[in-house]
């Protein structure tokens, strides 16, 4: 085949792949100045947020400044620590340098794979939590168990066991410490790390105002503030107050929600639907800010106090584009694969 018709042919074949992105993890960088986001096709890119936000800012400035291949499958999950991001597909997790990656040496530093109960399962891994007081990390997928493994050694050290279909979720209740989970079986249920057991469950399609039976029993978003926990999915998006296992406010949306965090004296959700939600806590809707993206996946706040002028909502999901939102009344740009 001529130079030219290959270079035509390599150059549509992108084209169709950018079509047919789905871009389900998101990670800021320690430094705060750097978001990587994982697609459909095992790809990792990095982004430049300190370069895009600039006032010289150009097109190619929200291009990313490295793509690497990292899983075989879909990278369904990331979370960073102070020197490494920490990638999740089919049934591993493998850890990189973030000093190497922006150096574009991106060849991993190790991977694992959490113990399975037989050589032939392969689940996707589908949640990441970081565990700072104990220097661990929780893996949660398709094995419908939690897994625990120290960062230190790489050692797998106890599985939790409770959930009877594939979790989507997890949350963490820092001062505890305890952890949340929320999967396919319509239960979340709260583990205490200090007895690895399981102490609380509710199951939240049992409840009449929060059951929505023809979206199913799914919860597929959870996040957690001191005692109170927000959760969605085939349910309706709705505020709990832990310590009564009480739902104390329901969200009025009918869109199955992908993603919910805590943000000030609002919780912020995302799901079916290009619009990131602003909600109070009384279950008004403050702000329904459109983005460019069909679906919504996954939210990321920037936070990292070395890098203020970084600091920005970023959304992603059913397209090839970032969304980025400075002030998160509205979407400045885009940064796109």
């Amino acid at each position: 085949m001529p130079h030219r018709s290959r270079c035509l042919w390599a150059e549509v074949f992108q084209a169709l792949q950018r079509l047919h992105m789905t871009i389900f993890s998101q990670s800021v960088s320690p430094c705060g100045k750097f978001l990587a986001a994982g697609n459909n096709y095992g790809q990792i890119a990095i982004f430049s947020l300190s370069a895009a936000l600039s006032s010289e800012a150009k097109e190619e400035s929200k291009k990313p400044v490295v793509v690497f291949h990292a899983h075989d499958g879909p990278v369904y999950s990331m979370v960073s620590t102070d020197r490494h991001l920490l990638s999740a597909g089919d049934g591993e997790v493998k850890g990189w340098l973030w000093a190497e990656i922006l150096k574009k040496g991106c060849k991993e530093l190790w991977r694992r794979q959490p113990p399975y109960r037989t050589s032939l399962e392969v689940p996707e891994i589908n949640a990441l939590l970081l565990v700072p007081k104990e220097n661990s990390l929780i893996l949660a997928g398709g094995d419908c168990q939690l897994h625990s493994m120290d960062l230190e050694t790489g050692a797998f050290t106890r599985a939790l066991r409770g959930h009877t279909d594939y979790i989507h979720c997890l949350a963490l209740r820092e001062r505890s410490p305890e952890v949340l989970s929320g999967g396919e079986d319509g239960a979340v249920r709260l583990w205490d790390l200090r007895i690895a057991k399981e102490v609380q469950t509710i199951e939240v399609y049992k409840h009449e105002e929060c059951s929505r039976p023809h979206n199913g029993r799914w919860i597929g978003c959870l996040a957690t503030d001191s005692d109170w926990m927000v959760c969605g999915g085939g349910p309706a998006l709705t505020l709990w107050h832990l310590r009564s296992s009480t739902p104390t406010t329901v969200f009025p949306i009918r869109a199955p929600q992908k993603h919910v965090t805590f943000y000030q004296d609002l919780i912020l959700s995302a799901g079916q639907g290009c619009c990131v939600n602003h909600w109070q806590l009384s279950g008004e809707l403050k702000a329904q800010v459109p983005g460019s993206s069909p679906g919504l996946l996954s939210l990321s706040l920037n936070q990292q106090p070395a890098a203020p002028e970084c600091k920005v909502l970023t959304a992603s999901g059913n397209s090839c584009r970032v969304d980025v939102f400075t002030n998160l009344g509205y979407r400045a740009f885009s940064l796109s694969f």
